[in-house]
């Protein structure tokens, strides 16, 4: 990232930071280049840090004014969850973190993600750095306990501490509650599962926060009665997915009117989904996969047709029921999977409404009847046929009965079209062979006649 582009990144985080005098440009170029000697850089990254001139070296960012340092971006440009994993390693930062760093008293951004620090502690002199705004150390080979003293950067709006296949650990997260201004927090994979269940209480401290992230970190215990008085006023997102809760649903969830993302997936949850979560306002995004002890009705579930929600990840849910004709209008819906339950009666076709929908996996249900013959249009839609954005279609393992329609040659964009293990009959419709972009097609298991046709 260049000096301009992160001075704008880093301005979006930070306002009236310490004043800093304009002489100690020279004392920060200095802090920089002692913290870099502690560094082992393979690929040269930090070769413009030389000199006296650190406004203009790579991933640093200085004052206007001032001169002061005032973010430091020296993240791995190529992540292990690039392309390219062999190159991630050669531009991997290493070494030691030397607390010259910690002189820095103007420094509002630090990034040192996806780098390989060897399993060393997270420094910590860096609650000296009282001006700091965004901190995110993820996935850079950090372990140990997080320190505590991390409480006093009071000013800190965005922490990541994500720890990725290392070994942090926090036996309390007390501290977190003095971080006021805190608005994004991830703590993926760090190990918490001593902590109990004192990080609900911890969290709804926070007024401003709008994204917690603690997936995979061992949390356990029923979460189903929440805090006393729910204060997040401002969480839209929250992922608390591969936790072992063993708890039934935390139906407080429905009264944060401000959520957009709840992500629950294999969190053993039981009991019913609350038909509140349907009604939140701003809710987009909806997974509760593979919490095989809930239930749900879909008629009383979807029964309203949600006007924002775009992701439904329902697989292994224990819905039962019929889908109404009412899923038609949710119109901005990209995303329906409610595979492995017990949905029963047919697809309505009310379902070629949705303009946006690219996946529809009802696969490993109770599916009964034929498949419409035909699907409704919708007038907003660019494209006048049905279903434009779908890409796969996902009707394996039900009781669908039948001929294959003709709509199924229409669907242009369609990737993969799934419909072993049924019971359709007749010929298969040689509009199939019109699907340019199909690599996928699932036939087996039903009395089909003819042959695949020529694509």
């Amino acid at each position: 990232m260049n000096v301009t582009v992160l001075y704008v990144v880093a301005n979006a985080f930070f306002t009236d930071a310490d004043s800093h005098p304009t002489g100690s440009l020279k004392l920060d170029c200095e802090a920089l280049i002692a913290f870099k000697t502690g560094l082992d850089d393979p690929k040269n990254l930090l070769s413009s840090w030389q000199g006296s001139n650190c406004y203009q070296w790579h991933g640093v960012s200085c004052d206007n004014q001032t001169r002061a340092v005032i973010a430091i971006n020296v993240k791995n440009p190529y992540p292990l969850s690039s392309a390219s994993p062999a190159r991630s390693g050669l531009w991997n930062l290493s070494g030691e973190i030397r607390s010259s760093l910690g002189k820095l008293r103007s420094l509002q951004y630090l990034d040192l993600s996806s780098n390989t620090f060897n399993s060393i502690p997270i420094p910590a002199f860096l609650d000296s750095l009282k001006n700091l705004r965004y901190l995110n150390l993820s996935k850079a080979g950090f372990s140990g306990p997080i320190p505590s003293n991390l409480g006093k950067l009071s000013r800190l709006q965005y922490l990541d501490l994500s720890s990725g296949f290392s070994g942090l650990t926090a036996p309390s997260l007390d501290w977190i509650a003095s971080l006021r201004s805190l608005k994004y927090t991830s703590m993926n994979q760090i190990d918490l599962s001593m902590i109990g269940l004192s990080w609900v209480d911890v969290f709804n401290r926070l007024p401003f926060l709008s994204e917690l992230h603690l997936s995979r970190c061992g949390l356990s215990g029923s979460i189903s009665s929440g805090p006393g008085i729910i204060n997040f006023t401002s969480l839209a997102v929250s992922d608390l997915s591969f936790n072992s809760f063993n708890s039934k649903f935390p139906s407080w969830f429905t009264n944060i009117s401000t959520l957009s993302n709840i992500d629950l997936r294999y969190c053993d949850l039981y009991g019913h989904i609350p038909l509140g979560l349907g009604e939140l306002p701003k809710l987009k995004v909806l997974n509760l996969a593979l919490n095989n002890n809930l239930s749900a009705s879909c008629h009383k579930m979807f029964d309203k047709g949600s006007k924002t929600t775009e992701f439904l990840g329902l697989s292994g849910c224990g819905l039962h029921g019929k889908l109404p004709a009412y899923i038609g209008n949710m119109r901005p819906l990209s995303n329906f999977d409610l595979s492995m339950n017990n949905v029963t009666g047919g697809i309505p076709s009310s379902m070629g409404k949705l303009c946006y929908l690219k996946n529809f996996d009802l696969s490993s249900n109770s599916l009964t009847g034929s498949l419409p013959a035909f699907l409704q249009k919708s007038q907003i839609c660019a494209s006048i046929r049905s279903l434009p954005s779908l890409l796969y279609l996902r009707l394996s393992s039900n009781q669908l009965t039948g001929n294959l329609p003709d709509w199924l040659g229409e669907l242009d964009n369609l990737v993969e079209l799934g419909l072993n293990y049924n019971m359709l009959q007749g010929m298969i419709p040689s509009s199939l062979g019109r699907l340019s972009k199909l690599t996928e097609l699932g036939l087996a298991g039903n009395e089909l006649n003819g042959s695949l046709p020529e694509s």
